[in-house]
């Protein structure tokens, strides 16, 4: 077998969703790592006044491609920007373009897809089932065509237990859910959703798993493959360490722990945070031939549990803090429903309408509890995946690994048992402090004068507290002071007949 650069030589490969995160990572790995690729068609629609020839020379004008920039200062020639909506007919594409595609491509990789999770379910269907067939026709009109590579989610079957890499058939046929969905007012589809969905928690998951079939259905003779990555995080290695750039996922949790806003969240410990590097998903789709899944996932592999998210998350916001923390860093992990319940009235809610209370008085807009009650919603979407674990099976990944050359598994590198879970969690904390909140390192040491303070305020308000405490409920009730004399007295006795014992011995 040729190695991966060779065989992008000349190549024509087109990309959808260039312009998400996985996107982005995958088109700057592609044109670097692969520098005779011919050219890389992305599909992209206008969006806010912006063109979409405007909107690719924004993305590339950015931190992820400065590697590339260096290396290669031509690159951005190759990129070829085409106007298109994969939510209209034909995928709005002009017949010049889908002439041009139909000519020219040889490699597809479709990545777009809605990410919400809570999306209602004709919007889901249409931008991830509707669009992937969409997708799949045009594919059909290749005539060089070599591979489809479709990216789904490990969560796709997230209601068994284990997960072969197999395409497993869905509850309902797709096409008529389509036509069903075609005449359905929004309120019928929303009153249907929760039935049509069974164990699946969300829309996400659902329309996934129905994408997957429906490619089997209709590749035809076409070479697909599909990857299912698990939880998408920031980058393991390429371009380099801790690359980030939006709050999707658990990146927004992360900053709200890193800030001090995030207290408390459902969990539990023992489960396995099944996160999987952004550039290990690249990697693991750029070699891959046949009618095959991959399940490109770590928990099997190199398993990492909700607790060690918890320490790492904790350790690296306290040593390297975020600018103007709320709070100091210190988020618990509960699977206990009722008290993490408790610990978000007592750790989220009242503060947050403290805080605002004050912002009100000093005459600013109260901002808090609205944050609070975003971050409880991404909780909420979040909490079904951080208190179960699942089996993957990983049989085509291992496969795939153990194909390649040793050249190609330096270059294009997805072996997560080489995965540091502690080195990876501390440079993915870093990346969303420099990448998604722009913050500078130089502003560390006040960061870290502003946290002591937080400390100080906190033991202060602490022992301020206990004093109103005792004034309030033991110096003005004889009930309360026998009691505290009797805990001291016997806490006292104990510790004489501790030190006797020792003395004895």
């Amino acid at each position: 077998m040729v190695n991966i650069p060779e065989y992008y030589a000349g190549k024509n490969v087109l990309i959808t969703g260039a312009t998400g995160f996985m996107g982005k990572v995958l088109l700057e790995k592609l044109l670097r790592s692969c520098p005779e690729v011919k050219a890389v068609y992305v599909m992209v629609r206008s969006k806010a006044g912006q063109s979409p020839q405007a909107r690719i020379a924004d993305m590339i004008n950015c931190k992820l491609f400065e590697k590339l920039q260096d290396e290669q200062p031509g690159f951005a020639e190759k990129i070829v920007a085409v106007s298109s909506d994969l939510t209209l007919p034909e995928l709005d594409l002009s017949k010049e373009d889908q002439s041009v595609l139909a000519e020219k491509v040889n490699i597809v990789f479709h990545c777009a897809a809605t990410i919400r999770f809570n999306e209602p379910l004709k919007d889901a269907m249409q931008l991830n089932v509707l669009a992937t067939q969409k997708m799949l026709a045009l594919a059909h009109t290749m005539k060089h065509l070599e591979i489809f590579l479709h990216v789904s989610t490990a969560y796709a079957n997230c209601d068994r237990e284990l997960i072969e890499e197999v395409v497993y058939p869905p509850p309902v046929d797709y096409r008529r859910l389509i036509d069903t969905l075609d005449w359905m007012d929004d309120d019928l589809v929303s009153t249907l959703t929760p039935k049509l969905i069974g164990k699946r928690p969300n829309t996400y998951t659902y329309t996934k798993a129905l994408a997957e079939y429906l490619v089997q259905q209709e590749a035809g003779d076409m070479n697909v493959a599909i990857i299912r990555p698990s939880i998408v995080g920031a980058s393991w290695k390429e371009p380099f360490p801790g690359w980030i750039d939006n709050f999707n996922g658990p990146s927004g949790i992360f900053i709200a722990a890193g800030k001090g806003i995030l207290r408390t969240m459902r969990a539990s410990n023992d489960a396995v945070a099944d996160l999987v590097p952004v550039d290990v998903v690249i990697n693991t789709g750029n070699r891959t031939k046949n009618i095959l899944v991959y399940n490109c996932t770590t928990g099997g592999i190199n398993p990492f549990r909700w607790g060690e998210v918890e320490n790492c998350i904790n350790m690296t916001f306290k040593t390297n803090p975020l600018e103007q923390a709320f709070r100091r860093p210190n988020v618990n992990l509960r699977s206990n429903p009722f008290t993490n319940q408790y610990w978000t009235t007592v750790s989220h809610t009242l503060p947050a309408l403290l805080y605002d209370g004050y912002l009100r008085l000093a005459g600013r807009k109260p901002r808090m509890m609205k944050t609070i009650t975003r971050l409880h919603k991404a909780m909420m979407v979040l909490e079904y995946f951080t208190s179960h674990s699942w089996a993957w099976n990983t049989d085509n990944v291992a496969m795939l690994l153990a194909q390649m050359s040793p050249e190609d598994k330096k270059v294009f590198n997805f072996d997560v048992r080489q995965l540091h879970w502690a080195e990876y969690m501390e440079n993915y904390c870093m990346g969303t402090k420099k990448y998604v909140l722009n913050e500078e390192l130089s502003g560390l040491p006040a960061a870290r004068k502003h946290l002591n303070k937080l400390r100080n305020i906190r033991y202060t308000f602490n022992t301020v507290l206990v004093v109103l405490i005792w004034r309030v409920f033991i110096a003005r009730s004889q009930m309360a002071r026998n009691i505290w004399y009797f805990v001291v007295s016997l806490c006292f006795k104990f510790l004489s007949y501790f030190r006797a014992s020792s003395t004895m011995r």
